[in-house]
């Protein structure tokens, strides 16, 4: 019996998460107390078949409750039973976007300003998000894009062929994402951030991207990181492997790692992988 425990920030997507996951067969419960998660276990293992899975939304909704989920994993794992903890995140901007087209507003935020209730949730999930086997940021992923990467995390052969590459670019100054495969640094690029008028814009422009690629360096090393990749694909695919996280990393995660991580991604999605890509850091520090 597998049991996914998914959680994270408010409006990350989790709601859209559990719909793949009942799509592909999990039992789904949103909301859940945690107090009642080993109990649920229980219950759900006596009656299930030892293929069964199930899926459980935990998050600051439960208000003080959610206080006990900690409490409540120990006990699960002190029972035996195995569970995986899947944290969904987006940038604060995103957040806050999709909280206005929504009109709703932040659990924690009270008559204050959503993003006062977005940093309180941040602090309050920290200790959590650092025990998560999965850390999705979907800030710029697509419906069918999260549809796509959870399937490749938690679906069949039958709901997923082959394997789903994830190219992210980040930051060394915020850290190497921890679920990454294969790590590449282009620090050695030129730095567009030391050019005053390229210096507040971000890889996804033309000014950097162009800045960027006009050295023979930065041509020669996607070239040759292209190869490689092309040349690993079908043998991780050979080997089981479902899912290939590439990270792609430069000083602040704005410039030089989103640029190269963009052209990385077209030339993957052009030799017919299922690509999804992700830019982790390029909302920090602007």
């Amino acid at each position: 019996m597998k049991i996914v425990i998914i959680t994270g920030l408010s409006g990350a997507g989790k709601s859209q998460v559990v719909k793949v996951l009942e799509d592909i067969g999990y039992y789904c419960v949103d909301n859940m107390p945690p107090e009642l998660i080993p109990k649920f276990a229980e219950i759900y293992h006596r009656a299930a078949n030892p293929q069964d899975k199930a899926a459980l939304v935990c998050d600051i909704r439960g208000g003080k409750l959610f206080q006990e989920l900690s409490g409540s994993l120990e006990q699960l794992a002190e029972l035996g039973y195995d569970y995986e903890i899947l944290f969904l995140e987006a940038s604060d901007e995103v957040l806050i976007k999709r909280y206005k087209e929504t009109r709703r507003s932040h659990p924690l935020a009270g008559e204050g300003r959503i993003i006062e209730g977005i940093r309180r949730e941040r602090l309050l999930l920290d200790e959590l998000r650092h025990r998560a086997t999965h850390i999705i940021d979907t800030s710029f992923l697509s419906t069918a894009q999260l549809k796509a990467h959870i399937i490749s995390i938690y679906g069949s052969d039958k709901d997923f062929e082959g394997m789903m590459v994830h190219v992210i670019s980040f930051g060394f100054k915020y850290g190497i994402p921890l679920d990454a495969d294969l790590v590449f640094d282009v620090r050695f690029l030129p730095n567009p951030f030391y050019i005053q008028e390229l210096r507040d814009h971000t890889g996804l422009e033309t000014c950097v991207r162009d800045y960027v690629m006009e050295f023979p360096q930065s041509v020669e090393f996607l070239e040759k990181l292209d190869n490689m990749i092309e040349y690993l694909i079908p043998h991780y695919i050979k080997e089981g492997k479902s899912q290939l996280v590439i990270a792609i990393g430069c000083t602040g995660g704005h410039h030089r790692s989103v640029t190269i991580a963009e052209a990385l991604y077209k030339k993957i999605s052009q030799a017919g992988h299922h690509v999804l890509i992700s830019h982790r850091d390029i909302q920090k520090g602007v």
